[in-house]
């Protein structure tokens, strides 16, 4: 069944303290901000700041990947924000460039779900519809001994205002 827009729901996903791409405390981030649609997408309207350019004018592509890497591996905590996963395997097409000081939209899907193996695609959306990086992205579970208890109050990882 397909869904219309009138029927579509969202719901803010969880952010962390420090983390690079989602971390609303860290100084040097970008403190992207995610909401989910409940099924199998979840999507972020961002600004990229200058600062995070490479050449004049155009997000680093290191900054791009980071994007992609984040859209696509939230697909994971759709309905499950302690489901964390790592990335395995990315990879990148740059179809243009992606501006800075330009609304862009920032959607990742779920491909594949295979419980310990999730494969997912991410994508970058200008102004105009077009896309201008994309990224086909493979998640593994991070191993139980480099999660051990998480400690969400340590992480601030919860929904924020």
């Amino acid at each position: 069944m397909d869904k219309n827009k009138s029927e579509i729901t969202t719901s803010l996903q969880p952010n962390s303290r420090h983390c690079f791409v989602c971390g609303l405390e860290s100084p040097v981030g970008l403190k992207m901000r995610f909401t989910d649609d409940g099924v199998d997408q979840v999507r972020s309207i961002y600004t990229v700041d200058d600062k995070f350019q490479g050449y004049p004018g155009i997000v680093h592509g290191g900054v791009v990947a980071a994007m992609l890497d984040e859209a696509a591996g939230r697909v994971v905590l759709i309905n499950d924000p302690d489901r964390f996963f790592m990335t395995a395997k990315m990879e990148i097409r740059y179809r243009q460039p992606v501006p800075t000081e330009t609304e862009l939209v920032i959607v990742g899907w779920m491909v594949r779900d295979r419980r310990r193996l999730v494969e997912a695609h991410g994508e970058i959306q200008l102004p105009d519809g077009s896309i201008a990086a994309e990224a086909t992205v493979m998640l593994v579970d991070i191993p139980p001994e480099y999660v051990g208890e998480v400690d969400h109050e340590e992480l601030g990882w919860k929904v924020y205002d």
